[in-house]
């Protein structure tokens, strides 16, 4: 019952196979040969060839066509099958023959029925051998439909993908390019094509090229079958491309084939070499950074050139970032970085090695003295161009600089050595003032091997309670009484006894350990000032050094109000005493949490005023309670004209600011008495008590009282 004869109204199904519509003709023509609608069901898809009403009704047939395995001839009484397509529709289906449609391999692909709703006699013998015939040409065209599909479908994905494909003869003649490799070598379309494929490879390569491809048609292996490898490509425009290559080969002698996958991998370059720039380079500055001046140094003394080796400490660099923001420290850094590259001698390469710290390499000195006087004298020119101010929009900023320096191959066989020499020359430089300058000795790598020890041992030492506080009395000159107590670190060496801070207190700046041991003398003295406070002793207030990694740390106000309330301790009983480094920072870092905690009440002294830089501007800007006279102007007190000098015009300084002064290191009553004279009220020293445990000083207090000097009753 086809549409124009049954006159049901149904319509044809589209196609839904491989080869469907050339399956639709074919089934059209079998139609009119044999006088009866010819239906083809393939797998599970609607049957082609028939109405979508008759289609239902065939399915019911399907698998016992299919198992049949040959024609299979139904008598017209045999099935009489009541279909519906829709409410208008309604007959008898009577299914005439079929034969099942197999492949070459013996897969089913579906099965052809002949049927109609009119009674029709038996099917003949030459009609079922048609059927058969009808069958076999049926899969025939579904092999072509699918073979062309698939023709179709892989030059869809040849045309569409992005890496780009070509195809070449024995011979070398260019047999297929697809979109992609022509956009990528700039050829218009079809152009590359019957071309030599030695046009696209670089002039430079292409005897290796014509090599390998001999070699290839002699019969030998492609060396680049199954790997990718960077090469590089020439464009139409003759500008080369790198590229990703991928070869493959078939075929033999004159039939050979050869096929490559080529991608652009020019960005991938760019990135790379972003990348290597990276690793060499400082990205804030553009100058060498650790690891390109490590391997300059390397290459230098691999040609056996000795090298001098400078390491420059910034000073106030890091303080201008903090103070002013990142902007202003990048200017600065920028301008810093011109100044000093002009002043440097030909040849010499200036890195960055750190936040605040720069390095400049020497050579090609005539010898040794040559190149130690060359560095010196690079040194002086370094430190002469860092002591001139900088100008950064409406700020004038001053900085410093330390330096140390070592020379190769003396001081270091290789790169890492001698940078570990002049790290450690830096390191001595650091502790000699403003423009200190050292050059490394053998006797610098041994103090460094002790010290590291030390820190080990310093460690073991505050894990095991050898680690301890001692407090020293601070008195009123007139009265005698006590104001309070200076808190000194000590350590108990379980082998040297007790040892002053000087042995090991250096070993503590120089390291990360400041932090943590910054925070126990804090935590413990208020621990301290807790006992004595409960067990009912006079209130004096406790003052505790702050080591300048504490300030650096960025949480100082958190640790200090952190450690008030854990021992219930009010805040005027804390003193924190700094250093004039620290002070002549002078940075919003640095300022701002020392003015939270001087707002809660906690007392700001400036230990050992004089011996430093500190400014009257300094002063005035940073929030002091108290300024402390170092003990080299009071020993000499009596003797010296200008340290008497110093000592009075600090005592004016003092009361002009309405500050607290206190002298250190008063050991005699003529001290004691010159420093009354010129109107000092405060002191501390061995006349009125040496530094001693918590717990010993909280019985003489009890026994003493707190009216009387514990110094005078010990």
């Amino acid at each position: 019952m086809s549409d124009d004869r049954a006159g049901s109204g149904t319509t044809r199904h589209t196609r839904t196979a491989p080869g469907g519509a050339s399956l639709r003709g074919l089934l059209d023509l079998a139609a009119d040969l044999f006088d009866v609608p010819v239906a083809a069901i393939l797998g599970d898809g609607p049957p082609i060839g028939i109405g979508a009403g008759e289609a239902r009704a065939l399915e019911a047939f399907r698998d016992r066509v299919i198992a049949c395995g040959d024609v299979l001839v139904v008598p017209d009484a045999a099935i009489d099958l009541r279909w519906r397509a829709g409410p208008a529709e309604r007959g008898a289906f009577r299914f005439l023959a079929g034969a099942p449609l197999v492949d070459g391999d013996g897969r089913c692909l579906g099965v052809l029925c002949l049927a109609d709703s009119a009674p029709r006699p038996p099917v003949a013998d030459r009609a079922r051998q048609r059927l058969a015939r009808l069958s076999g040409l049926a899969v025939a065209v579904l092999a072509q439909g699918r073979r062309t599909m698939a023709q179709r479908d892989s030059e869809g994905f040849v045309a569409a993908t992005a890496s780009a494909l070509i195809t070449t003869d024995a011979a070398g003649r260019i047999t297929f390019a697809n979109p992609a490799c022509e956009t990528l070598l700039g050829y218009p379309q079809g152009a590359l094509a019957g071309r030599d494929v030695a046009s696209i490879v670089p002039v430079r390569l292409r005897g290796h090229h014509v090599a390998g491809m001999g070699a290839l048609t002699a019969g030998g292996t492609p060396k680049l079958a199954g790997r990718s490898v960077e090469v590089t490509a020439l464009r139409a425009d003759g500008s080369e491309v790198p590229i990703e290559l991928s070869l493959c080969a078939w075929g033999e002698g004159a039939e050979m084939g050869v096929g490559a996958v080529m991608r652009d991998i020019s960005e991938r370059r760019r990135r790379n070499a972003r990348l290597l720039r990276l690793a060499h380079e400082d990205p804030a500055t553009g100058l060498p950074n650790r690891v390109r001046l490590a391997a300059e140094i390397d290459s230098r003394l691999a040609a056996r050139s000795p090298v001098g080796l400078l390491t420059l400490g910034v000073d106030g660099l890091r303080a201008v970032t903090d103070g002013f923001g990142s902007g202003v420290g990048a200017a600065l850094l920028e301008a810093l970085v011109v100044r000093l590259a002009g002043r440097l001698p030909p040849g010499a390469l200036l890195a960055r090695l750190g936040e605040d710290e720069l390095a400049v390499l020497l050579a090609d000195a005539p010898g040794a003295a040559d190149l130690e006087a060359g560095t010196e004298a690079c040194a002086e020119a370094l430190f002469a161009a860092l002591a001139e101010p900088v100008t950064v929009g409406h700020h004038v900023l001053h900085v410093g600089a330390r330096i140390g320096a070592a020379h190769g191959p003396r001081d270091g066989a290789d790169a890492a050595e001698l940078m570990a020499a002049a790290d450690l020359a830096l390191d001595r430089a650091r502790h000699a003032g403003p423009r200190g300058y050292r050059a490394f000795t053998p006797a610098m790598r041994d103090a460094a091997t002790e010290r590291r020890a030390l820190q080990d041992a310093l460690l073991d030492g505050l894990a095991a309670g050898e680690v301890a506080l001692h407090y020293q009395p601070q008195i009123e000159l007139a009265s005698g009484r006590l104001r309070g107590v200076e808190a000194l670190i000590r350590w108990n060496h379980p082998t040297r006894g007790l040892l002053a801070p000087a042995e090991f207190l250096p070993a503590i700046e120089a390291s990360t350990l400041a932090t943590r041991f910054g925070q126990w003398c804090l935590d413990e003295a208020c621990r301290q000032a807790a006992a004595w406070r409960k067990a009912g002793l006079p209130r004096i207030g406790v003052a505790v050094n702050l080591f300048d990694a504490q300030i650096r740390a960025g949480t100082l106000a958190e640790v200090v109000t952190q450690a008030l309330a854990r021992h219930r301790l009010p805040p005027e009983i804390l003193e924190l005493e700094v250093t004039e480094m620290i002070a002549l920072a002078d940075a919003p870092a640095t300022l701002e949490p020392l003015r939270r905690l001087r707002a809660l009440g906690v007392g700001i002294a400036l230990d050992d005023f004089g011996t430093g830089y500190a400014s009257l501007s300094t002063l005035k800007s940073f929030p002091l309670t108290k300024l402390k006279i170092d003990r080299g102007f009071v020993r000499d007190v009596l003797h010296d004209a200008h340290d008497a000098t110093i000592v009075k015009a600090v005592l004016d300084i003092g009361r002009s600011l309405d500050l607290i002064v206190i002298a250190e290191g008063i050991e005699t009553p003529e001290q004691e008495a010159a420093l009354m004279g010129m109107g000092c009220r405060y002191a501390q020293g061995y006349r009125y008590g040496r530094p001693i445990p918590g717990d010993l000083l909280g019985l003489r207090l009890a026994e003493s009282g707190p009216a009387r000097t514990l110094a005078r009753s010990a």
